[in-house]
């Protein structure tokens, strides 16, 4: 089995409303690049890439004279040929590589009639749970904003009674960290029994982080994820807070992965199937955790169905994930596969049981998007629509009126 071809399509996939989050919003769509790898028995392998644009859809052009006739068995020589640890110093292409990987995984499952959990050592879970994934968001046609704590306790109920949730996560970073800490516990107050995250993107200052921290000591968490920036400011607020620390911003390749082993700053890192190059590397990060006694999370980077097909294969096969996978997956209004949206159960989404990643483009739906997409464009992922002029700083003390309420159309 060879590579001939590989093609590129951006689309923008509408969410429910535009999401807030530390350094900007989602402006009420996804924007992905959606990559085929034909091989010359004529079977397609699918891979996905977070935003890009034609920019995207170029570099993915430009890497056939580095794969023309790859075999897709051989991954090792992919990883080597894309994104070598020197070259990548310059041409930046581990999330390419992510996608290819993906394609070449499904390829390989297609191939032998086999999903690609049972490649990758095989499932100890038939299905993966998940957190909700709880945004600040403006109001758009159709749905309410989320901006006070009475809105975010009422959305966090109806997405527990649709979907089966018993883990809340909260995006955070927007609003001031009191008024956030008033959120979060109402939370915690609606939903004793269930467990809480919170991620405010690394914008708080240690101070800030410190203060939080100590503040809900006391409740149901599971973890506070990236309170503060870096490696350092993780230790430091890991040294003084009773609450496991998780990051999925500081700890994305080995190198980061080995100095948090030898000098611990996070105790759950959250593995991205994008961040980290593909899928196997995750699986051998996951190794890694378990030997040093690291807990592991799915981290969630904004996917549509192919991407979550590749988390969902990555979530069956490790036995050390204790923590509930994350997904921006019900804050979509539709998908690009067949089928349309994967469907929660019990706050779980079933392993795909189908060959390779098992699932499949719908053409039309893909036609469409890629349409909106050219109608649209892509928006600033670190600028806010309700905030002209505004911009992060790390650590932020510019943040969001919460006395504001707004409807953008994006």
């Amino acid at each position: 089995m060879k590579i001939v071809d590989i093609r590129a399509t951006t689309v923008a996939v509408p969410l429910e409303a535009p999401l807030r989050h530390s350094n900007g919003a989602h402006w009420g769509r996804f924007v992905r690049t959606i990559v085929e790898v034909e091989a010359d028995n004529g079977l397609v392998g699918l891979g996905e890439m977070g935003g890009g644009g034609e920019s995207a859809e170029s570099a993915f052009r430009a890497l056939m004279p580095y794969l023309k006739d790859h075999d897709p068995f051989q991954l090792e020589a992919l990883r080597f040929k894309i994104a070598n640890p020197t070259a990548s110093l310059y041409n930046n292409r581990t999330q390419l590589l992510a996608a290819i990987e993906f394609a070449c995984i499904d390829l390989i499952g297609q191939h032998l009639g086999v999903p690609a959990c049972d490649l990758l050592g095989g499932r100890v879970r038939d299905a993966v749970p998940f957190a909700s994934y709880l945004f600040f968001r403006y109001a758009a046609e159709g749905h309410a904003e989320i901006r006070t704590p009475d809105q975010l306790v009422e959305h966090t109920a109806r997405l527990k009674a649709a979907h089966g949730f018993t883990v809340h996560k909260l995006k955070g970073g927007v609003f001031p960290p009191d008024y956030e800490l008033e959120c979060y516990r109402a939370l915690a107050e609606a939903f004793p029994g269930d467990r809480l995250r919170y991620d405010p993107n690394a914008v708080l200052s240690v101070a800030e982080g410190l203060r939080f921290g100590r503040a809900i000591e006391g409740l149901n968490n599971d973890y506070l994820e990236d309170p503060v920036w870096g490696l350092e400011g993780l230790r430091i607020v890991r040294e003084q807070v009773k609450v496991p620390l998780a990051t999925n911003t500081v700890v994305v390749n080995f190198e980061q992965l080995a100095s948090n082993v030898l000098r611990r700053g996070a105790d759950v890192i959250l593995l991205d199937t994008t961040f980290w190059g593909g899928i196997r590397p995750c699986v051998k990060a996951a190794g890694v955790c378990e030997t040093f006694q690291l807990g592991v999370a799915v981290h969630s980077s904004g996917e549509l169905g192919i991407q979550l097909a590749t988390m969902l294969h990555l979530g069956a096969v490790l036995p050390n994930l204790t923590y509930s996978a994350d997904a921006h997956y019900h804050q979509l209004r539709d998908d690009v596969i067949e089928g349309g949206k994967l469907a929660y159960a019990d706050g779980a989404i079933a392993v795909p049981d189908g060959p390779g990643l098992g699932v499949r483009l719908d053409k039309e739906r893909v036609a469409r998007y890629a349409e909106l997409y050219r109608e649209m464009g892509g928006y600033p992922y670190d600028r806010d629509p309700g905030r002209p002029g505004w911009y992060a700083t790390v650590p932020n003390e510019r943040f969001a009126d919460p006395t504001v309420s707004l409807e953008i159309t994006p």
